[in-house]
């Protein structure tokens, strides 16, 4: 029952910045960590970051691809059932249909960057492009 709901892609120039939100429906937030993943044509679904839950020591801990970390932040607002993506100096190369969803259980408080069972949503595009 739950839905995510991606928003805030577009295009930009590389080197720009994009906040992207994650608006989750059918359910409260605050148990789930959540994981950002993208999709570039013709690859598979890469994970870029997730977010722990802020429930049972977690408190909201963000891991991070290799690629993404230093330019990606990934925040989340509970109250408003919301989990944000900043991502900062953004690269051709990351143009791709953005999605979140929510991940496999934490591991010592620590997000992990696997999807759970679910489908992917619809998804935010970025494009990164002159």
């Amino acid at each position: 029952q739950l839905q995510f709901v991606e928003s805030g892609g577009g295009l930009v120039q590389p080197g720009g910045s994009l906040r992207l939100s994650c608006v989750l429906s059918g359910g409260t937030l605050d148990p789930y960590a959540i994981g950002w993943f993208r999709q570039a044509p013709g690859k598979e679904h890469e994970a870029v970051s997730c977010i722990s839950s802020n429930i049972g020591g977690s408190t909201g801990r963000a891991q991070y691809a290799d690629s993404a970390l230093g330019r990606f932040t990934v925040s989340r607002d509970d109250a408003k059932n919301t989990v944000y993506l900043q991502i900062d100096s953004l690269k051709p190369e990351e143009t791709a249909v953005y999605y979140c969803l929510v991940t496999i259980p934490t591991v010592r408080n620590r997000c992990v960057m696997k999807k759970a069972r679910g489908s992917w949503g619809q998804g935010t595009q970025v494009t990164v492009s002159t």
